[in-house]
């Protein structure tokens, strides 16, 4: 009989459970491809439905579409990285390219502006979702940018209902009586 140094592993006692939304994090590598945005959302989709997340699936998908389509569109490399995390109540989506600070200022408020502007959809989910979303130098070793999105629970999940639905009619609209004439 040999000896061995490797430990015996012990037979789990009870099954792993179920994940819950407070384990929902993730981080993955992309091709910087066209296809890209759409391997993320599918990912992201079965990532969130197996966290019991469901509800908050189409600001989320939206959010990760446009940060992938975005740092795709801007990387210089051929990957880029994506991350998602739910903790504290909320969702927050992060994705990082390769595109470096420039360090001329008139370059670095031109760039800025352009990715503002590839970003207007995703600042139009988060203000729906009273979430926030920004972009900044990534300070990770590899550099580049990093662009994210917060998305908050409740926000979240009455993404896309009209106004009467998310707490209640505008004093204007609650006031108005049709006249009849």
């Amino acid at each position: 009989m040999s000896v061995s140094r490797c430990p015996v592993v012990p037979a789990l006692p009870l099954p792993p459970a179920a994940p819950g939304p407070e384990t929902l994090a993730y981080s993955f590598t992309l091709p910087a491809q066209p296809t890209s945005p759409a391997l993320a959302r599918a990912a992201s989709r079965e990532m969130l439905r197996a966290h019991g997340l469901a509800d908050l699936v189409d600001p989320a998908l939206q959010a990760v579409s446009e940060l992938v389509a975005v740092a795709c569109r801007f990387t210089a490399s051929a990957d880029v990285y994506l991350s998602l995390r739910y903790r504290a109540a909320a969702l927050r989506v992060i994705a990082y390219d390769s595109h470096p600070r420039h360090t001329h200022p008139r370059l670095a408020e031109a760039c800025d502006t352009r990715r503002r502007a590839a970003l207007r959809f995703l600042a139009c989910v988060c203000r729906a979702c009273d979430g926030a979303w920004g972009f900044d130098e990534a300070r990770e070793p590899g550099g580049g940018t990093r662009m994210w999105a917060t998305l908050p629970g409740e926000g979240a999940r009455s993404y896309g209902s009209p106004p009467a639905l998310r707490g209640g009619l505008p004093k204007s609209v609650s006031t108005w009586r049709p006249t009849v004439t």
